[in-house]
């Protein structure tokens, strides 16, 4: 019987109605499948039944790596390493979709990670993937509302981003003390350009280190011409961090950009 290893974030996903619902989010019967920390195998068993082109898996954990070789034999490639060590954009030639149970005290990091190394022509077709639902309402948050923030900016930057379904944490094994969100991220067709997505991350950062302090600051911070910045955006310079949409920190950031021109 294998043991979860609390050092590794593991809690194993055994919900049958939940695995088959996560394998029908997207299509991908002959197509590149990578899924990110496949633990016990269990959903990598009904991506398998959906017939995919090719599937990769990537595990940390030794002794799982060797049960799931056992296990599937050569129905996929196993990669035995942390998925912070690996470009996974550069595994395959074609776009691919990624399955990921994300260990929770390391999903936004790994998030942040690919948005901000994504360029103009993504690498995949589709991510699903699940969080924990604090971490996942805090991506799918509006503006104005107390849950939005750099992570909702960064997120909804380049994707579409629907939420499937709340987890409960008697699916699993052994069961977390929160709640999982599953998320399903597509490539939007047209999204607002910037040459260097760590501007964005800057800009953000700025502002929300201080979420409850009026825009002024930050503003004030990032342009000498502030008023003039304000003005060109139409901003009210006493509204807080969470009252501007995304769009209107995109803009922000391409007018910070234009500075190092």
């Amino acid at each position: 019987m294998i043991k979860a290893k609390k050092s590794l974030g593991q809690n194993f996903l055994i919900d049958h109605v939940v695995l088959e619902m996560i394998v029908n989010s997207i299509n991908i019967k002959n197509k590149t499948v990578i899924e990110i920390g496949p633990g016990t195998g269990n959903l990598t068993n009904y991506i398998l039944k959906k017939k995919p082109g090719k599937v990769l898996v990537i595990e940390k954990d030794n002794k799982l790596v060797e049960d799931l070789g056992d296990k599937f034999s050569n129905n996929l490639q196993i990669i035995n390493d942390d998925v912070l060590n690996i470009n996974v954009s550069k595994l395959f030639e074609e776009k691919v979709v990624v399955f990921g149970n994300l260990p929770y005290n390391i999903s936004t990091e790994i998030l942040s990670k690919w948005i901000i190394e994504l360029g103009d022509n993504f690498w995949f077709e589709a991510l699903v993937l699940m969080f924990q639902k604090e971490v996942a309402d805090r991506i799918i948050a509006k503006n104005n509302t107390k849950t939005y923030g750099r992570l909702s900016i960064l997120s909804n930057w380049k994707m579409d981003v629907e939420k499937i379904i709340d987890i409960e944490p008697n699916c699993f094994k052994p069961a977390p003390k929160v709640k999982s969100t599953l998320l399903v991220f597509t490539p939007k067709k047209k999204f607002f350009e910037l040459k260097d997505p760590k501007n964005l991350e800057h800009v953000t950062n700025i502002f929300f280190s201080q979420r409850r302090k009026m825009i002024k600051k930050p503003l004030k911070f990032l342009f000498k011409d502030f008023k003039d910045i304000a003005g060109i955006l139409s901003l009210d310079l006493n509204l807080r961090p969470q009252n501007l949409n995304n769009v209107t920190y995109y803009k922000i950031s391409k007018l910070y950009e234009s500075l190092t021109d």
